[in-house]
């Protein structure tokens, strides 16, 4: 079981609070199940590139955060080894919408999709992420 025991109220506290790049760009996880994790992006200017669409990178940095969230229900430290988006639309609207699934929990590597939608509940990303998950010390 994890450190969390299941109530990820203070996990969320953790991540969208203090300064950290995710909060500090606008970002909050806000909703952790199992091992699955939903956040937010609200969106501002700063989030914008020179042509007044959402920057990728802010996008990723959504996706970054949750996925990173939701890998670190297992209990254990993890980090980003491999990640891919496909950016397929541009995102529109004050708030971009980010869900992380896994795809395979093992023994040391974990792989989690993502899909990114904008207010107006259109699919603007996809990607894939693998993290890192160091084992537990046996004690």
């Amino acid at each position: 079981m994890d450190s969390y025991s299941n109530d990820y109220s203070q996990m969320l506290e953790q991540v969208n609070s203090g300064p950290f790049f995710g909060p500090r760009s606008g970002v909050r996880v806000t909703a952790i199940r199992g091992h699955e994790a939903e956040g937010v992006l609200e969106v501002r200017e700063d989030t914008k590139n020179p042509l007044g669409v959402i920057h990728g990178g802010a996008l990723f940095t959504l996706a970054d955060t949750v996925t990173g969230t939701a890998a670190f229900t297992l209990g254990r430290p993890c980090v980003t080894l491999d990640s891919s988006m496909q950016f397929l639309a541009a995102a529109r609207g004050d708030r971009i919408y980010c869900l992380a699934r896994p795809k395979k929990i093992g023994r040391t590597i974990v792989v989690y999709d993502v899909t990114i939608t904008d207010s107006q509940e259109r699919l603007v990303a996809a990607g894939t992420f693998t993290f890192f998950a160091k084992e537990q010390e046996q004690k």
